[in-house]
């Protein structure tokens, strides 16, 4: 799936010391000449996926050459198990689900290393002698090396970059130094991610410097000081994510009104304004902004999403939100712009067939709607439920189901609707109207779970030709069997289309909190204003706060003003649970709503 980002008002501005503003060095050469410069004998370039590590260590074996010191190139790559033994490590994880895996708990890099291999570069690297010796890969600095490491770095990389080599065949995985030719995505998400990410965990420990290397021929050297006080300054201030956009075959065209500054999207599908899978800028006063994964503020799991959350589900960024674009210029048919209808899963599900620790548990907020807006929800109170899934089963989503719209409920939709879909509830987003989706976060890698069940057997997205070419998508019917409610229109009707209640108000501003389902974990509240108004984290609920009526507003802390971001309409901004009380101020006049979603308990 091609993926588009828009990095339009997603700077992060934040304050940080002089000293450590100024020792953050920019530029590939000014970089290596700073490594070259230290007075070390072993130095490790560990890190993520997708980077170059052998030009990077090339370019320092270099430097340090022209300064009249030998070097030797140790690739981290020849330290791992063989390509088959791999396979075979990460099959219970892979597993034969063809929608799904099932998440590597417990395991770490060194899992899938040779251990005679690692005695014999620890050697290697312990008798360095009169040469440098520059260890270089993903596992390049792991704990075995730790006494003989004397400058350590952890060269990082965003999910999009990692997704974007994988799907063109660039990506080189552990133990390979050219892209790996049979690598499949499940062994990214479900095992490789999480021996990545307890490594970079292990190295936000010690390492002695960060560098960012999301532009080829650019690097940011970090040093560690440094790196400590953005990331804690960070989680100080409201936050912006990089949005991102994917076309498909209910894309809509929207966003061509809206001027986010996106070449080539040809419709937009899917748009994603705030996640754990994003990437984030910040901007602390340096030469550019530097870029990194989101999940890199999950340091500091408790100042952004709460004690609760971060004791319950240690590492999880617990919250989505999309934005389902839905206007079309001329009349189309259901089987157009409508979504799959899907349902998602329940926590106990997801635990019990995947290992993760939090089901799918969505709402769709109505944040425009146009002619003919709708959504479909739940079967009908006539709807023979085996007939569906049997028909289901008989289509593949290969042959029409002619008489789909027998089964499933349709709601017409007005703008400040709130539906409310727990697990189970077969749903998808109908078309003509703009869904602010909010949604409970499955996965620590941000892993989608939505169960397919009909597209209309249409074709999917092209995006090299840009037409509806590709193959119809594929389905997941027995995990849809299997969490199927069978939740009926008239029980839709009277438990999941929620209205709101005032549960404040003055003269100034007041808030609203839309009705919850017992299950749902989240409320969904709005903020209405003219001016200025007020709320607060009161220091433990995370809130994602997304202008959808006005232009722009301002979130300011109220006890440091200091601490603040702008942010346009239909952008989220995230803001940490520890922020306390803030205010919203309306930069452009005129009347502003800001929906929030935040966690029920904290």
């Amino acid at each position: 799936m091609p993926v588009y980002e828009s990095t339009k008002n997603a700077d992060n501005k934040i304050v940080i010391s002089a000293e450590n503003r100024d020792s953050v060095v920019f530029g590939w050469d000014k970089v290596v000449a700073a490594l070259a410069d230290k007075d070390a004998k072993t130095i490790a370039l560990d890190g993520w996926y997708g980077i170059n590590y052998e030009k990077i260590a090339k370019a320092l074996s270099a430097k340090l050459e022209s300064k009249g010191k030998k070097t030797v190139l140790c690739p981290a790559y020849t330290l791992f198990k063989s390509r088959e033994e791999i396979i075979a490590y990460n099959q219970p994880f892979v597993t034969d689900d063809p929608g799904f895996g099932k998440v590597n708990k417990f395991g770490v890099i060194e899992d899938i290393m040779d251990e005679s291999k690692i005695k014999a570069a620890h050697d290697a690297l312990a008798s360095a002698g009169d040469k440098v010796v520059i260890i270089y890969g993903m596992g390049a600095a792991i704990k075995a090396f730790e006494d003989v490491l004397d400058v350590k770095c952890y060269v990082d990389n965003t999910h999009q970059k990692v997704q974007w080599d994988m799907w063109t065949g660039k990506l080189p995985t552990f133990g390979c130094a050219e892209p790996t030719k049979d690598y499949g995505w499940k062994e990214y998400n479900y095992s490789d991610y999480y021996l990545l990410k307890r490594q970079k965990d292990y190295m936000y420990q010690v390492m002695d410097y960060y560098i960012e290397n999301y532009f080829e021929d650019d690097l940011v050297l970090v040093p560690r000081k440094a790196y400590d006080e953005i990331m804690s300054t960070l989680v100080k201030y409201p936050i912006h994510e990089v949005k991102i956009f994917s076309p498909g075959p209910w894309g809509a065209y929207r966003y061509l009104q809206m001027d986010y500054g996106v070449e080539g999207l040809a419709n937009n599908a899917w748009n994603k304004i705030a996640g754990p899978e994003l990437r984030i800028l910040i901007d602390f006063g340096g030469e550019r902004s530097i870029s990194m994964p989101m999940l890199n503020a999950m340091q500091y799991g408790k100042e952004l999403v709460g004690e609760l959350i971060d004791k319950k589900y240690p590492g999880l960024f617990p919250l989505d939100i999309w934005l389902d674009d839905g206007w079309h210029p001329t009349r189309q048919p259901a089987e157009r712009i409508s979504m799959p209808m899907h349902i998602h899963p329940s926590s106990k599900y997801v635990e019990d067939h995947f290992d993760e620790p939090l089901g799918r548990y969505e709402t769709y907020y109505i944040a425009e709607a146009y002619e003919g807006a709708n959504t479909w929800m739940g079967f009908k109170d006539d709807a023979d439920t085996e007939e569906w899934e049997r028909l289901c089963e008989d289509s593949q989503n290969i042959k029409p189901i002619e008489n789909w719209k027998d089964f499933i409920a349709n709601w017409k939709s007005k703008e400040g609707d709130l539906y409310l879909i727990p697990p189970g509830t077969m749903h998808g987003h109908g078309g003509n109207q703009m869904v602010l989706e909010m949604d409970t976060n499955p996965s620590i890698n941000g892993t989608e779970y939505s169960f397919f069940e009909y597209d209309f057997a249409r074709h999917s997205w092209d995006d090299e030709k840009k037409t509806m070419t590709g193959k119809p998508l594929k389905m997941h019917l027995e995990h849809g069997r299997n969490m199927e409610k069978t939740r009926r229109e008239s029980w839709v009707k009277d438990h999941l289309l929620s209205t709101p209640e005032v549960v404040k108000w003055t003269p100034e501003y007041y808030i609203d909190r839309y009705k919850s389902y017992s299950v749902m974990p989240y409320h969904v509240e709005r903020i209405h204003f003219e001016k200025v108004g007020e709320y607060s984290t009161e220091g433990k609920f995370m809130h994602m706060v997304t202008p959808t009526v006005g232009t722009k507003i301002t979130l300011r802390s109220k006890t440091h003003p200091e601490y603040k971001a702008e942010c346009d309409k239909f952008s989220t901004l995230v803001v940490p649970a520890s922020f306390g009380d803030y205010e919203l101020i309306n930069e452009e006049g005129g009347r502003v709503t800001c929906v929030i979603e935040r966690w029920k308990q904290g």
